[in-house]
């Protein structure tokens, strides 16, 4: 009687190593990951499309999808609750976000970086009747300082609230996205757009097209206060002629982005994700030129947040010295 007990209980565990070990298979063979990106009107969305395209294809095991979301300060979220696991944030949010400051003030998000994309360059846009010169004509007009949850957002409140001294209250507030914008200012229902992006960007190239813009420059001063408050940001020229009508140099700040990852993956998996976006940088390259910027170099020069250990395992392995502030302890 014990024999056919005994016989029956192997039989049972046999039945449930059969059927729970193919699940187990078929998740080793894909695994499905979505990258958190922004609206379609910017440049993190075709980026991010890119990243999942070199994931896809050059990683076994792995198909990666491009989700469209608010950008920077959702994709953190997204990212530290594990919802998307992958994330592009500007560096600005995610200095506040991994240090518990500012925004996320007491909420430290688990995050880290995995390398450094691309400078994003500030864009104040109008149209050229609307009679705005300077950052001080603001004050009194109808400005769209970017969608809810994004980087630009997050960027306008630090600039013209917190360094400028010009307050949300100063102005009418809209709260639209980068194609949202472009239509706007072409209805003349706002006075003012403004982008964090790289640049050319396609919404505001659509918007050269039809109508005559005016990107509203900083004087030397204004970006000298900006980045004594805070050092992730930094002054940039915008050179003539990267927009239609845009004929002379302007002005203004720019942040670097991150390509975040939630802290508590797998070393070995963020590893391989790591190298193959370097070793096909050219692929991005080919959707937009600021990826140029994508290099092993820039991860440890302008990375805000320390690294995960698979993105440091990779730099190392390439002879790429990285920093202290940049390793985990």
């Amino acid at each position: 009687m014990a024999k056919k007990i005994t016989g029956i209980s192997i039989m049972i565990i046999a039945l449930a190593l059969f059927f729970s070990f193919p699940a187990q298979r078929t998740e080793a063979r894909t695994r499905f990951i979505s990258i958190g990106t922004g609206g379609t009107g910017g440049v993190y969305y075709p980026y991010g499309g890119g990243v999942a395209e070199i994931w896809t294809k050059y990683v076994k095991g792995v198909k990666a999808v491009a989700e469209v979301t608010g950008a920077s300060v959702e994709n953190t979220k997204l990212c530290n609750k594990g919802e998307t696991l992958f994330g592009e944030i500007m560096s600005d949010v995610a200095y506040q976000a991994y240090t518990g400051t500012g925004k996320f003030k007491g909420k430290p998000q688990k995050i880290r970086g995995m390398f450094v994309m691309y400078p994003n360059v500030y864009h104040i846009v109008t149209r050229q009747d609307s009679g705005i010169k300077n950052i001080a004509d603001l004050k009194g007009k109808k400005v769209s300082v970017g969608a809810p949850g994004s980087g630009t957002e997050f960027m306008t409140n630090l600039i013209l609230t917190d360094a400028l001294g010009i307050p949300y209250d100063s102005f009418n507030v809209f709260r639209l996205s980068f194609n949202e914008n472009a239509n706007a200012l072409k209805d003349n229902s706002i006075d003012v757009g403004i982008w964090c992006v790289a640049p050319p960007t396609s919404s505001i190239m659509d918007l050269a097209t039809t109508h005559k813009i005016n990107i509203i420059p900083f004087s030397k001063a204004e970006i000298d206060t900006v980045t004594r408050k805070f050092p992730f940001y930094s002054g940039y020229t915008l050179p003539a002629g990267v927009y239609k009508g845009q004929d002379s140099d302007v002005y203004t700040a720019s942040v670097w982005n991150t390509f975040i990852c939630n802290a508590d993956i797998d070393e070995d998996l963020v590893y391989e994700l790591t190298k193959a976006v370097f070793e096909h940088q050219d692929f991005l390259m080919k959707i937009h030129h600021f990826a140029k910027y994508t290099t092993p170099e820039n991860a440890v020069k302008y990375s805000a947040i320390p690294l995960h250990p698979g993105a440091v395992k990779y730099l190392k392995e390439k002879g790429i010295d990285v920093p202290e502030r940049l390793i985990v302890k």
